[in-house]
Formats: C-alpha cells, sequence, structure tokens
C-alpha cells in the first residue's frame, strides 16, 4: 500500500500536472513537511486537499516546490563569456536570433538576455521567449520591477540607462519586453519549442532526479538548432555531455554537436 506521501505526489500529479517523482525526493519532501506543519496538518493528503481547495495555500505550495531564486547577471564572469564569445558564434552567420530562457523565475535572466543584446549588439533582431512552470513568478515577470538586490551583479551603465527607480523598487524599462513572450511550460511535461539558437536553463536542474536530467538535455538538444548553445548554472556541468549530442564549448555552455 502507498504511504501518505506518495499518494500526495499522485494527486499532484493529477492535479498540476507536477511530476514530484522526478524531483530529488530528500529536498523535497523536506520542503512540502515544512509547509503541511506549518498550517497544522498531520497528513500530508488533507495538506493537498486543503491547497485544493484555498488558492493561497495553493499558490504558496507551487511557489516553494519550484525553486524561484535569481538575480540579474548571476555569475557574471560566465555572462561575459556569453557576450564575447558565445554569441558572436551564433550570429556569425545569422542576424536574428531565437533564445529560450527556460524556468525563468521572475524574469531577471530574459531581461538580462535583452539588455545585453541591445547594449553590445545593435541591429541584431532577436526573440527571446521565457517560460516557467509558476504562473505567479511569469505574472510578477511581466511586471518588472525589482528589490535593489537582485541587481547587484548587474552593471552599473546597464542599471542607469534600462531601470527607473521608484523608492526601494527598480523597474525595467519597458521597451524590452516587446522582445520577450513569457509563457507557462513545464519542463518534465511540455512539448518543448524548436530552431531554438541558445538555451539558458541556470539552477533548476540540479533539484531533478538523474533520469529527470538525462531526459531534458535530450529534449533541449532536440530544440536547438545545429550549432545551437545551452547554457547551464555552476553547479550544472554536464558529464558524458556527447550522450546528449553536446560538447563543451566553455565552462557551462555546451554546443549541439
Amino acid at each position: 500500500m502507498k504511504d501518505d506521501y506518495d499518494l500526495m505526489k499522485q494527486k499532484v500529479h493529477q492535479s498540476l500536472k507536477l511530476n514530484l517523482s522526478l524531483y530529488k525526493e530528500a529536498q523535497m519532501k523536506r520542503r512540502i513537511t515544512t509547509l503541511r506543519d506549518k498550517h497544522g496538518f498531520r497528513s500530508y493528503i488533507d495538506y493537498f486537499s486543503a491547497c485544493q481547495k484555498d488558492t493561497k495555500l495553493l499558490e504558496e505550495f507551487t511557489e516553494k516546490l519550484t525553486i524561484n531564486v535569481s538575480e540579474f547577471y548571476r555569475n557574471p564572469n560566465r555572462w561575459d563569456v556569453l557576450q564575447k564569445k558565445i554569441i558572436p558564434e551564433l550570429t556569425k552567420n545569422k542576424r536574428k536570433i531565437t533564445i529560450w530562457s527556460a524556468a525563468c523565475s521572475t524574469g531577471e535572466e530574459p531581461y538580462s538576455l535583452a539588455m545585453m543584446l541591445e547594449e553590445y549588439f545593435p541591429g541584431l533582431r532577436y526573440q527571446i521567449r521565457a517560460t516557467d512552470f509558476d504562473q505567479a513568478v511569469l505574472s510578477a515577470a511581466k511586471q518588472g520591477n525589482y528589490q535593489e538586490r537582485s541587481l547587484k551583479e548587474l552593471p552599473a551603465a546597464l542599471k542607469k540607462k534600462y531601470f527607473t527607480s521608484q523608492g526601494t523598487i527598480f523597474q525595467v524599462d519597458p521597451s524590452l519586453r516587446k522582445h520577450i513572450r513569457f509563457e507557462r511550460h513545464n519542463l518534465l511535461e511540455d512539448t518543448y519549442p524548436r530552431d531554438v539558437d541558445l538555451i539558458v536553463c541556470r539552477n533548476v536542474l540540479i533539484y531533478f532526479t538523474d533520469e529527470a536530467k538525462n531526459n531534458i538535455f535530450h529534449h533541449f538538444n532536440k530544440a536547438l538548432t545545429k550549432g545551437g548553445c545551452l547554457f547551464v548554472g555552476s553547479t550544472e556541468q554536464i558529464f558524458n555531455a556527447e550522450q546528449f549530442g553536446f560538447y563543451l564549448e566553455d565552462s557551462f555552455f555546451y554546443r549541439k554537436q
């Protein structure tokens, strides 16, 4: 007989299309147990049943399960490689580029990409598809309002040029939005786009099981154009990248073979 937690995972999958079996169980169970105990429930099933009846509980549940930690130009030295090496190579023979910011959270990453392209690649046409599972963070991303701490790694010139401060809130220039399409997407369930030149998916894959990551890498490879590039987080290097059709271009950058 399935235990209480396994039954809850089944109901979460049926209701939210979120397969918790593909996340590392110790980390995920710890998060859910903290939420369950916080609201005074003794069983996981009772807690999730309450979430299904209460919008605020469900939003909190979804937010805690999907990892929403982001900032502009996170790990600046990697963005330097993106600007000076990767994008010039991707645009060597084309004047239009398609980028997918997967698991984009509250939008810092796609806006960082747009600022970089506007500032350092004038005349280049581009489209950024920014996706996340969590509808709440996508709504926040569309608003484009950020605390100053999110901008701590952003070059001062870009901060000055592309943000307007309103007290402690910094609003991103609305002109960047015309290049970004925010959409809900589940990396574990949904169909992947095609003909993408650059995929940026950072600091989310570490929460998935090896099986789930392997499937995602295969899907990413199919989504990319020939010679396209995958940019992952600083703790997410791909071992044996060749088995997924990639080779190492630079630290944390993998090019499709």
